[in-house]
Order: C-alpha cells, then sequence, then structure tokens
C-alpha cells in the first residue's frame, strides 16, 4: 500500500506495509481520524521518519503514546508545539539538559530541532484520542514501531537507543549491545524521575558515543 512517508523509511518498511496487521491498523486510524478528534494532525503522523531519514539517525528516544490535549502533539514523542507549555517530562528533560550540559531551559518546547540532527524521536503509538491516553494501544501501532527499532538494530550500527522507563526498556529488549550504545534510567514523569533520572547524563555520554564514531554530536 502506498503510506506517505519519507523515502528512505519507506524502502526500510517496505514489507510492513504490505502486512494485514498494517493494512487493520491503517483503516482503523483513518475511521477514527473521521469520527472523533485525534492527534497529532494527521500529515504530522510520520513527523519522526519525515525529519530524520533512516540512514541519517544517530540516536532514538523512545517514547510511549502522543500527547492527548489540543495543540500539544506534532508527531515526535515528548516534543509539544512552539508556544505550548512544556509538559512535566519534557521541563524534567530539559532540566537534565541544564545539569548535564549547561544549557539553558529553552522557551519553546519543539524537538525538531533535534530530529533534524538525526534523534529519531519515537513514540510506541503514533496516535491517540483526544483526552484519552492509551486509545490508541494495541490496534497495531506497536507491531510497526517494534520493527522500526528490530531494523534500524539490525541494519544500522553505533546508533545511540535512549530508554526511560521499564516500557521503553522493556521494547528496546532485543537491540544488541555490542552493536549500539543502550542509555537506561527511570522515566522523566515526575511521578519517576526522582528515582534515578536525573543525573544520569544521557546527553553528554551521547554526544561523547558520537563522537567517538566520528559523528557530530547533537546540539540539545
Amino acid at each position: 500500500m502506498d503510506v506517505k512517508i519519507e523515502a528512505s523509511w519507506k524502502e526500510a518498511l517496505k514489507s510492513e506495509f504490505e502486512q494485514s496487521y498494517f493494512q487493520q491498523l491503517t483503516d482503523f486510524v483513518r475511521s477514527e481520524y473521521q469520527s472523533q478528534t485525534i492527534y497529532p494532525p494527521a500529515k504530522q503522523i510520520f513527523n519522526a521518519f519525515d525529519r530524520s531519514p533512516f540512514e541519517d539517525v544517530k540516536v532514538v528516544i523512545l517514547g510511549q503514546d502522543p500527547y492527548h490535549g489540543p495543540g500539544q502533539a506534532n508527531g515526535l514523542c515528548f516534543s509539544v508545539n512552539d508556544g505550548v507549555q512544556h509538559p512535566p517530562s519534557l521541563q524534567n528533560i530539559f532540566k537534565e539538559i541544564k545539569g548535564d550540559l549547561d544549557i539553558d531551559i529553552p522557551k519553546s518546547g519543539n524537538l525538531e530541532r533535534w530530529a533534524d540532527q538525526g534523534v529519531l524521536l519515537l513514540n510506541a503509538t503514533l496516535t491517540v484520542r483526544a483526552h484519552q491516553a492509551g486509545s490508541h494501544q494495541k490496534k497495531g501501532w506497536e507491531e510497526f514501531t517494534d520493527a522500526v527499532i528490530r531494523t534500524l538494530a539490525e541494519e544500522r550500527e553505533g546508533l545511540v537507543f535512549i530508554l526511560w522507563g521499564s516500557f521503553a526498556q522493556k521494547k528496546g529488549g532485543m537491540i544488541d549491545s555490542k552493536k549500539h550504545l543502550i542509555l537506561k534510567s527511570p522515566h522523566p514523569s515526575p511521578l519517576s524521575a526522582h528515582r534515578g533520572f536525573f543525573g544520569k547524563k544521557h546527553f553528554s555520554q551521547t554526544n561523547a558515543y558520537l563522537e567517538s564514531k566520528g559523528e557530530a554530536p547533537i546540539t540539545w
């Protein structure tokens, strides 16, 4: 089927797009957009892929669900649109960057600037109903995003996978730590960040690893 996604990802994931589960997922998502308020906007479902082509990916950060409030979700995990108040997890991410790299907390929570440098900001589920967290889970998105992680882990080398929280760590269980750097910590949510998210210095560790591989560091 013809999926409107960046060309290199279309090639890398072409076998997934032919699977019956993906056809069922597409039918479900299309009907939801027609009958409900769904986030992110339809044209931004694959924003993470469109901004980070397959061969350009250096870092993968795994999230779970898009934000389900008006104007927040833009297809990148943890990211919100310009002018939108920083959600609590994103506030804590910026606090950790400040503590790790002494970079001031930005006014905008729009992480497109990371995505454009090769940071794949991947939610496990790419769509959600307004005000209904988890409403599009177990519809096929998880199978698709597992395939994304598996394809990157198998076909690329020297990537950084940042896995915050038990959900992301379980989802990233197939990644070979001999081929890639895997960074783990509790989730940045206020419910868990105090258990060890702060002080892990994942951002400086990522850059040190990339530089050791001859890659440009990320401007966080």
